[in-house]
């Protein structure tokens, strides 16, 4: 094969480089300085044929003709899976409090659940936000600056200004569609707006005044309920949070501060805290009641029984560490799986033990498939004092995070909410500069866990906890374990779709008035 000389690899990874990075800024904020870079031609302002997603019914096929039923239009984009998560979260909880509770919410809710940028952006890179996402979170150099960019008063103003020149009409068509039936026109839209996304308030409530008003005005006149649910935890971006929504749901008082610099009003902002899947609410409870959150942690601890939940898992009941690498399986997960195996291993040979793995490690690679392969026999070949398991992508994480003693993940919010849900000590492996930064402190300063960003780091701190001696307040990972069912929000979900329902029962009860 002919090879390419040093100078068309330079300048094929400049150009990737560029590519990329002019995405990033456009997405937040500075279009401006690219706009000459790609000319996209008028055609191509008309929307693609939305593929992502349709709308999801909800209530367990309760949506039929004819039948009376409240809809919510959440409006989202898959760049990482804890936005459809959250998304998905939300309907499932709908579904749920239709069920349990139907004299307090006896209509079905009705979620469309539109990723907006791929369904509808008009062009690069609006359309193309998912996969750039990726590129800048491998290359998180490139993330860094569009984030601190985009979050300087100038990057917002002109990630405004583009969004609105560029995206109003297409955008407009999403919120304008019918819920029960994206594919027609009839008129009908969504009785009430929920975004689960950073770069989803400006425009949408400049589309909802315009829309409530027709056409008259884009600053004022909105009637249609707008709500913002935020899904990052210790730190977000100044996008999430709008002065003009009518509520803002936060989970953290780190973020309730950071929307009041922003210009929402403490009755504006609620704190549950994040929506997560149903897998991870209170295992028996009473869905009709909140619990208060003096007897969360007591209560929860009645859910986790390892033994049993590892034997139904084929599991051994030992000492367990959890890998996970996130859906894509990002993260360095084989280096990192391999570093805490060697000293799983070299545990084990302290102690002396030959009757079987004294400890075991779970490792989730997503769709991470290279990975998956690496870990696994005949490529790696593990020692006889560790049991080992080498997973793709599972939808059962609940039960493997309840079946665990340790979890080694990256710093996102949902996997951080999820893991103190089930009172499970994490270490931190990465995160993204910005939002995710701040889940660090969050989950230091609640004690039940750290940041280590070195392989070693991480295999060190395995070895440190699992071999830890008990004291007067127990063990290491006993007290971190009390730490994060203290921390731990299972009602969070719930709550918040609680008080998204009474809204959006409001919201109909004055349509029939009009």
């Amino acid at each position: 094969p002919t090879r390419k000389s040093p100078t068309q690899n330079h300048r094929s990874t400049a150009m990737k480089l560029v590519k990329s990075t002019t995405a990033g800024l456009l997405s937040l904020g500075f279009a401006a300085t690219n706009t000459l870079a790609f000319q996209p031609a008028l055609t191509n302002l008309q929307r693609q044929t939305p593929h992502t997603t349709l709308s999801i019914p909800t209530s367990l096929d309760a949506v039929k003709d004819g039948q009376e039923v409240a809809t919510i239009q959440i409006l989202m984009s898959d760049t990482g899976g804890g936005h459809r998560a959250s998304a998905n979260a939300l309907r499932d909880a709908f579904n749920v409090l239709h069920e349990t509770e139907p004299n307090r919410f006896p209509l079905p809710i009705h979620c469309d659940i539109v990723d907006i940028y791929t369904d509808y952006g008009p062009f690069f890179p609006y359309n193309q936000y998912v996969p750039l996402y990726k590129i800048m979170a491998e290359y998180t150099f490139l993330w860094k600056w569009t984030y601190e960019i985009g979050a300087t008063p100038i990057g917002m103003w002109l990630n405004d200004f583009f969004s609105e020149l560029w995206c109003f009409d297409p955008f407009k068509e999403c919120m304008s569609r019918d819920p029960l039936n994206p594919e027609k026109q009839s008129g009908e839209r969504a009785d009430m707006v929920v975004s689960v996304h950073p770069l989803c308030q400006a425009l949408p409530l400049k589309i909802l005044n315009s829309l409530d008003t027709n056409g008259a005005s884009r600053k004022e006149g909105r009637t249609t309920p707008f709500v913002t649910v935020v899904t990052d935890l210790g730190g977000a971006h100044p996008t999430w949070f709008n002065a003009g929504v009518d509520k803002c749901f936060v989970p953290s008082t780190v973020l309730r501060e950071a929307a009041m610099r922003r210009g929402v009003k403490d009755e504006q902002i609620v704190q549950y805290g994040l929506p997560i899947r149903r897998g991870f609410w209170r295992f028996g409870a009473d869905y009709s009641q909140s619990s208060t959150v003096e007897n969360e942690a007591e209560e929860m601890k009645g859910v986790h029984h390892k033994p049993t939940i590892r034997d139904q898992l084929g599991l051994l009941d030992i000492p367990t560490v959890l890998i996970v690498g996130g859906g894509d399986g990002m993260g360095g997960i084989v280096s990192q799986a391999k570093a805490v195996g060697e000293k799983l291993q070299a545990l084990a040979s302290k102690r002396g033990d030959k009757d079987g793995p004294v400890s075991q490690m779970v490792v989730v690679c997503g769709n991470n498939k290279a990975a998956q392969m690496s870990l696994s026999p005949p490529e790696t070949k593990w020692g006889s004092d560790i049991a080992v398991n080498v997973l793709g992508f599972v939808d059962n994480m609940d039960e493997y995070m309840r079946a665990s003693d340790i979890l080694v993940t990256k710093a996102g919010p949902g996997t951080i909410a999820e893991a103190s849900i089930c009172g499970l000590p994490c270490i931190l492996s990465s995160f993204l500069p910005g939002q995710e930064e701040g889940n660090v402190p969050y989950v230091e300063e609640n004690g039940f866990g750290c940041y280590r960003g070195s392989v070693e780091g991480i295999a060190e701190t395995v070895e440190s906890w699992l071999g830890s001696a008990k004291d007067i307040d127990g063990s290491v990972l006993e007290q971190m374990r009390d730490c994060a069912l203290r921390a731990a929000r299972p009602d969070a979900t719930l709550d918040i779709a609680r008080d998204l329902a009474d809204m959006v029962y409001k919201r109909r009860e004055e349509l029939k008035k009009l």
